[in-house]
């Protein structure tokens, strides 16, 4: 004996239930997206600001420094450290050099 199949209106509302779980699952990941987009601007506007000017140390911590760079400068070290522009200027003085790149000692006007 042949039983009848499930009914139109039964395999509609069982296509119902299956796009509201993947709706429900979709609203899931766009929430998380959002959550994650929030903090990594949180993380971008909580940065410190970088610092003004740079001393480059040498490769170990007992090397005199090896350069003097503008804070903004693509070339530098490893080991680099924020300095003062006071402290910029005395490591120039002191015989530091001066980035060839972001030239430091222009923007310090200290120009031989």
């Amino acid at each position: 004996m042949n039983e009848p199949g499930p009914t139109r209106l039964a395999v509609l509302r069982f296509l119902e239930r299956v796009q509201l779980r993947d709706l429900a699952r979709t609203r899931r990941w766009i929430a998380d997206e959002e959550r994650i987009a929030a903090e990594r601007r949180r993380g971008i506007e909580a940065r410190p600001a970088p610092p003004d000017w740079l001393l480059e140390q040498g490769l170990n911590g007992h090397s005199p420094p090896v350069y003097v760079h503008a804070g903004d400068c693509w070339n530098t070290g490893k080991n680099s450290k924020g300095i003062s522009q006071d402290q910029a200027r005395r490591a120039i003085a002191d015989g530091v050099k001066a980035c060839p790149h972001c030239r430091p000692d222009t923007a310090l006007r200290m120009l031989d």
